[in-house]
């Protein structure tokens, strides 16, 4: 008789999937009691005290003097490629694995994605890959902070400053997280972060750059706030700086409110979820096969937008991710797809390679490729409770102890 549930064994987890964490986005009675405040004094935006106090209570946490909030974490990234100085025709690194708004938001103001390899090991953009992809035409680097991992901010650095290139960090899956003993975001010249509604801090959508720039702070809010200074009144008539198109990439108070509380507990919440990757990284090294992404080199704590699992070792060479994470489900305890592949091959990514709207280095990237199909992902809220991790490592020790089971039936498939 199978012991695997998918083929008719015993269900390992009873509970409903759902009742393993709390409910996401987070909801209280405080932050609505925040929120009313709001509505009812009527700031809701143009530059509200709720935005402006967690500018810069965010930026601060991250070892930033400034932080520019506006609508959204792609917004961001193009209003801090436009500060720098890209321009139409320039080349903009970027790591294969990520959302497709990193490239696109070089593609918005005509620059062209220039597409590398990531390391397998952190899943981050590969420092040499980026080292042999530069360009004259290079005029900024865009290392993501991907999943449950920092990208290797001392050796991009090191490359990026001898040839006088700016760093953006996207750290839009990295709130909380520090690199070598300082927030991430602060290391580039700007940090782009996204609070969009599955982000480990969350308000639907809303995105804040930071940077310790004094001048580019201020080219960065006008360009999110119409040709705006910092402090100028609404109505207030100014001629915005020549050849700087501005726009209205404005956020709400309301977004600031729900952030400004979440930022409250965020160290908490980054170090139970630290406590309980480290738990389950250390349960499951008895499994050959399967492994966690591994955190930044020198990152401490470590951000966390999801618990990446790769499956690429000798056991597991022959079953198709999607049949591990068939079982994983039918054991109660379904983990998701994990990575959405190299950004060229995302469903919604449309630039054209043939008119050479974007490049990729060295015509693809191997290891992203090949993680994409060894990859599966839990949600960050996953790691909020000791006794879900523990679940998932019991699920994960059944599916290998009845791995023959497995096998044989990704190969009737």
């Amino acid at each position: 008789m199978a012991n695997l549930a998918l083929l008719g064994g015993d269900k390992l987890i009873k509970e409903d999937f759902s009742s393993l964490f709390p409910q996401w986005p987070p909801r209280d009675e405080e932050t609505a009691e925040a929120l009313k405040k709001v509505y009812m004094d009527g700031n809701w935006s143009f530059n509200s005290p709720a935005e402006q106090e967690f500018e810069q209570a965010f930026a601060g946490y991250h070892g930033a003097k400034y932080g520019i909030f506006m609508a959204n974490g792609t917004t961001t990234l193009e209003c801090a490629l436009t500060a720098l100085g890209v321009k139409a025709g320039d080349e903009v690194i970027v790591p294969a694995l990520t959302w497709m708004a990193t490239a696109l938001a070089a593609s918005y103001i005509g620059a062209i994605p220039v597409i590398v390899d990531i390391e397998p090991g952190t899943l981050c953009m590969d420092p040499e890959k980026v080292r042999s992809a530069i360009t004259p035409k290079t005029r900024a680097i865009i290392p993501v902070h991907a999943y449950g991992s920092t990208a290797d901010m001392e050796k991009i650095l090191e490359i990026a400053d001898a040839r006088h290139i700016p760093v953006i960090e996207d750290c839009a899956h990295m709130h909380g997280g520090f690199w070598n003993g300082r927030g991430v975001g602060s290391w580039g010249k700007v940090g782009s972060f996204s609070f969009q509604q599955s982000k480990t801090m969350a308000s639907g959508e809303g995105g804040i750059c930071i940077t310790n720039d004094p001048e580019l702070a201020e080219k960065i809010y006008m360009l999110k706030h119409i040709g705006y200074s910092r402090g100028i009144r609404q109505g207030q008539a100014r001629k915005a700086p020549e050849g700087l198109l501005c726009h209205n990439y404005r956020a709400t108070a309301f977004q600031a409110v729900i952030l400004s509380q979440q930022l409250k507990n965020l160290k908490n919440l980054i170090s139970t979820y630290a406590e309980n990757a480290a738990y389950l990284r250390e349960a499951i090294k008895d499994i050959p096969g399967v492994r966690m992404q591994s955190p930044g080199r020198l990152s401490e704590p470590q951000g966390y937008y999801s618990c990446h699992l790769i499956f690429d070792g000798e056991p597991f060479k022959n079953i198709p991710k999607t049949v591990i994470n068939e079982a994983c489900s039918a054991e109660g305890f379904p983990i998701g797809n994990g990575t959405h592949g190299p950004v060229y091959r995302a469903g919604l990514f449309n630039l054209d390679l043939a008119r050479n709207e974007y490049r990729i280095h060295e015509g693809r990237s191997a290891v992203c490729e090949d993680m994409f199909t060894r990859t599966l992902g839990c949600n960050h809220y996953v790691l909020t409770r000791r006794s879900t991790v523990e679940k998932l490592s019991a699920v994960l020790h059944k599916i290998y102890a009845d791995i023959g089971e497995l096998e044989q039936y990704a190969a009737a498939q």
